[in-house]
């Protein structure tokens, strides 16, 4: 499996803003092979910013990589500017991609 992360340095006041970005958008992570679960998550509040991760799972790398060069990647990524909302980040986005080395699931959990 492969992880692929990026993260969000979101200016405070911006947060609304920025999780109703993710929420109303078109994904279209599922139509693509390998795609596992992808996760917003909301990390730890700093003094000028909140932090923030995109999440995704999957089957592995290569397949991560295919969606980066897929026109499901262009379409989702075609509002990911701040035309409408103004610049939320106080930095670019960065990416950190991972293989999964090891996996621990919970009783009666499915791998």
């Amino acid at each position: 499996m492969f992880i692929a992360m990026n993260r969000f340095k979101v200016k405070k006041g911006s947060e609304q803003a920025f999780e109703h970005v993710w929420a109303s958008r078109d994904s279209y992570l599922d139509r693509l092979p390998g795609f596992v679960s992808f996760h917003l998550l909301r990390g730890p509040d700093a003094e000028d910013h909140t932090l923030y991760s995109s999440h995704t799972v999957w089957q592995s790398k290569a397949d991560f990589e295919a969606w980066t060069k897929s026109d499901e990647f262009r379409l989702a990524h075609a509002r990911a500017g701040n035309e409408n909302t103004g610049t939320l980040y106080l930095e670019h986005p960065k990416f950190e991609g991972f293989e999964v080395r090891q996996t621990l699931l919970g009783k009666n959990k499915a791998a």
